[in-house]
């Protein structure tokens, strides 16, 4: 798949670490922000809008942790173009010309919202496109873009699940620090997401708050922000697969109006490294394949 050689190269990058210190990956899968030219004259607002849907800095924040002994993950392609943490065909007909194959996801909350796997709108409810998308596009950009990241993460998931027996997936997202409601009370500093205690081990995000806690960080659980599909695509805790989804309040470490790094952007990638040294340190035979216990 040569098509976006030049713009998007690479479209994504896993950065493994000479030697792996526990088997715990830093996945930042919306932090994109190399805009291919053609997406943004099919668009209806420019960058700057489009740039609202971005994880922005997230990429930066882990990158440090290769070098601590754990694989990263990062995305380069925003989540405006394709959005790899929804099901590989979550699809609105209305957005497109022709017919979507029989097997897309077409009713979908996330579609409903305009957030499926090719977004209609960005994170504020703007729409992106002027006109209608080729459904061939659609396809286009699943196929030389999504499934490959997918089948790499995959790849590296099992990797690391052969070589210890269990693997810990921590999915790197940001939020903005209010919402689009009135009635949504502040948001904490770092809302923890485990599908509701589905997508991993409870001593994970347990492990997490204590650590985020004693940093001197605002924690919630799954509110507003659960875990999407990598989160629960990849947790399999009864295999010894664990995700667990991180979402940092956007005010912490940036100026979200700016959208530049704020004063305490390399605390919080020190704060990073902490978590990341103190989640090595689990029993990780506590964490291999295991009955879950009856209800």
């Amino acid at each position: 798949m040569t098509e976006f050689a030049g713009e998007l190269s690479p479209p994504f990058e896993i950065v493994e670490p000479q030697a792996w210190r526990a088997p715990i990956i830093f996945n930042s899968p919306h932090s994109g922000s190399v805009y291919p030219a053609e997406f943004v004259e099919a668009s209806r607002i420019d960058v700057t809008s489009l740039r609202r849907s971005e994880d922005s800095f997230m990429d930066e924040l882990i990158a440090g942790l290769s070098d601590r002994g754990f694989p990263i993950v990062r995305v380069n392609f925003p989540r405006s173009y394709v959005d790899v943490n929804r099901e590989p065909y979550e699809l609105d007909p209305r957005m497109f010309t022709g017919r979507l194959p029989s097997f897309a996801n077409t009713r979908s909350m996330r579609v409903a919202g305009g957030l499926g796997t090719i977004p209609r709108v960005v994170g504020d409810g703007q729409e992106i496109y002027r006109e209608r998308l080729e459904v061939d596009e659609a396809l286009r950009r699943i196929e030389v873009l999504y499934k490959p990241y997918h089948r790499a993460l995959r790849r590296l998931i099992n990797k690391a699940h052969q070589a210890f027996g269990a693997v810990i997936l921590v999915d790197c997202h940001s939020m903005p620090s209010v919402g689009v409601s009135r009635d949504e009370p502040r948001r904490p500093d770092v809302v923890i997401g485990d599908r509701y205690g589905t997508s991993c081990a409870p001593l994970l995000p347990d492990l997490v708050e204590e650590i985020m806690s004693s940093l001197g960080y605002s924690i919630g659980r799954n509110k507003p922000y659960a875990g999407g599909f990598i989160t629960e695509h990849y947790g399999n805790p009864a295999s010894g697969l664990h995700t667990v989804q991180i979402e940092f309040n956007r005010a912490v470490y940036m100026d979200e109006r700016r959208r530049e790094r704020g004063p305490r952007f390399a605390q919080v990638a020190a704060d990073f490294a902490t978590l990341a040294d103190a989640l090595a340190k689990i029993p990780f035979g506590d964490l291999g394949p295991f009955q879950a216990a009856a209800e």
